[in-house]
C-alpha cells in the first residue's frame, strides 16, 4: 500500500540513530535542522559526524547497539551495515510502537526518509515507492522549478508588490539569475528591454501584460520618461511589475534613473543584480578580462557619443596611457574614431582587439584584429550591433587558449 505521508515536527525529541557511516552522515543533518535530540549509537562514526559530536550538536554513545536503546525515541533510524543487528533494532521499536527506518531493507522498514528539499517556506518531501535515488531526482526537479518560479509562483499569497528592476543577463536565458527567475515567474506586468533575454517572455503566463519599451538604435523608441511612468502607473494599480533589463540594471541600464523615479512616487523596488555582458561576453568568447602578468585592471566604457563629442565624458588620453584591459560598449558604430583616439593618445597601433556580436547567443561570433586594422574588420565582416569590444592583450591569451585546444585536439 502507498505510504501515508507526514511532516514530523522533531524540535526537543528524541532522534536514534544506530549507526555512524554514510547513511547516518546523510540522514543527521536534516534531523538537526528539525530541531531534534539525535543520540548516535556505534563503535565509530565518519569525520564529519565527529565534527558535530565535538560541537555538542549530536550525542554518542561509542558502543554497539543494545536492547533498550530504543526507549524514549519518538523516530528511530537503523543505519548499520549488518542487516541483524537492524532487523533487531526494527523489532524492538516495532514492539514499542516507535516508527522505525530501516536504511537496508525498503520492504521491511516501517518508514522511509523521503527525498526532501526546501524552498523559501515550501517543504518537498519525495518517497518513489522507497526508491532513494528516483526521490532524489524528482525532488531535484521539483525544488529547481520552484526556485525559478515555472512552478505555481503566481499564487503565492505573498506574492511582491511594487516593481523589480531585473538585470537579465547578456543574453542567454540560461544567464539570468535564480532570484530574477523567480520575481519574472510572479510579474503581473512585464516591462522588456531589446537586449533582455527574450526567449523568457515565451515562459510568462497568458495574462500577463508584456511592454515591450525597446530602445532600438536611431529607430523607433519608447523615452525613458514613458518607461518611467508605466512602471509607476502599474505598481499604484496593484500590480507587481517587473522591469526585465539586459545585463546589470546598473550598469548603463538606466537603473538608477528607475530607481529614482519609483522612489519619488513611493513605489517600492526590488533590485537584482544581472551578469553584465562586459564580463560575461567576452568570457564567452574565451577572453579573460583580467589575467595574471598581462592586466591587473580593465575598463567598461559606454561609447554612445564618438570620443570627440561634446557630451563625451570619458579621459580617452588616460585610457591610452593605461595598459588594462577596455571594454568597450555601444562602440561598433564608431569604431574607427575609437581606434584613431587611442592611437592618437598613446596605445600601440598593435593592441589586440576582439569584436564580439551576440555574446553567448548561438548567433555568436567575434573577429580579431589590431587597433589599426579593426575598423576595417568590422566593415568586412559585417559586424551589427549589439557587439562588444575588447581592447588590450587579454585578447592574445584568449588566442593561446585555442591554439593549445588545437593542438591537443587528435
Amino acid at each position: 500500500m502507498s505510504p501515508y505521508l507526514l511532516g514530523l515536527r522533531l524540535s526537543g525529541r528524541r532522534v536514534l540513530v544506530v549507526g555512524g557511516g554514510r547513511v547516518a552522515q546523510r540522514r543527521v543533518p536534516a534531523l538537526l535542522e528539525a530541531g531534534a535530540e539525535i543520540t548516535i549509537v556505534s563503535t565509530s562514526v565518519t569525520p564529519a559526524l565527529d565534527d558535530l559530536i565535538a560541537a555538542g550538536r549530536v550525542t554518542w554513545e561509542a558502543r554497539p547497539y543494545q536492547v533498550g536503546d530504543c526507549d524514549g525515541a519518538w523516530l528511530v533510524q537503523a543505519c548499520t551495515s549488518d542487516r541483524a543487528v537492524n532487523t533487531a533494532i526494527a523489532a524492538e521499536a516495532e514492539a514499542k510502537r516507535i516508527w522505525c527506518v530501516r536504511a537496508d531493507d525498503k520492504d521491511a522498514s516501517a518508514a522511509w526518509t523521503p527525498a526532501s528539499g526546501k524552498v523559501d517556506e515550501i517543504g518537498i518531501a519525495v518517497t518513489a515507492g522507497g526508491d532513494p535515488r528516483r526521490a532524489a531526482g524528482i525532488r531535484d526537479a521539483v525544488v529547481s522549478a520552484l526556485r525559478d518560479g515555472t512552478v505555481d509562483a503566481r499564487r503565492n499569497r505573498t506574492k511582491p508588490v511594487g516593481v523589480a528592476l531585473v538585470g537579465g543577463g547578456p543574453g542567454d536565458p540560461g544567464l539570468i539569475t535564480v532570484r530574477g527567475r523567480q520575481l519574472l515567474a510572479q510579474a503581473d506586468v512585464v516591462v522588456a528591454d531589446r537586449l533582455a533575454p527574450r526567449a523568457l517572455l515565451d515562459e510568462l503566463a497568458p495574462d500577463v501584460e508584456l511592454v515591450d519599451a525597446a530602445k532600438v538604435p536611431y529607430g523607433r523608441s519608447l523615452s525613458q520618461e514613458k518607461i518611467n511612468e508605466l512602471l509607476i502607473s502599474h505598481a499604484r494599480a496593484g500590480k507587481f511589475v517587473v522591469r526585465l533589463k539586459g545585463g546589470d540594471p546598473y550598469v548603463f541600464g538606466r537603473g538608477g534613473e528607475e530607481m529614482l523615479a519609483c522612489a519619488r512616487a513611493g513605489i517600492p523596488v526590488i533590485v537584482v543584480p544581472g551578469i553584465t555582458s562586459a564580463v560575461a561576453v567576452p568570457a564567452a568568447a574565451g577572453v579573460p578580462v583580467t589575467h595574471r602578468g598581462v592586466s591587473q585592471e580593465f575598463h567598461v566604457i559606454s561609447v554612445h557619443v564618438a570620443p570627440d563629442h561634446p557630451q563625451s565624458t570619458v579621459d580617452w588620453p588616460g585610457l591610452a596611457r593605461s595598459s588594462g584591459t577596455l571594454v568597450l560598449m555601444m562602440a561598433v558604430e564608431r569604431i574607427g574614431a575609437i581606434a584613431e583616439r587611442l592611437i592618437r593618445d598613446g596605445r600601440s597601433p598593435e593592441t589586440p582587439v576582439m569584436v564580439v556580436q551576440d555574446g553567448t547567443l548561438p548567433t555568436q561570433r567575434a573577429v580579431t584584429a589590431s587597433l589599426s586594422t579593426v575598423a576595417d574588420r568590422v566593415v568586412a565582416a559585417g559586424i551589427r550591433p549589439p557587439a562588444i569590444v575588447i581592447v588590450g592583450d587579454v585578447v592574445r591569451v584568449g588566442q593561446e587558449v585555442e591554439m593549445v585546444r588545437a593542438e591537443r585536439v587528435p
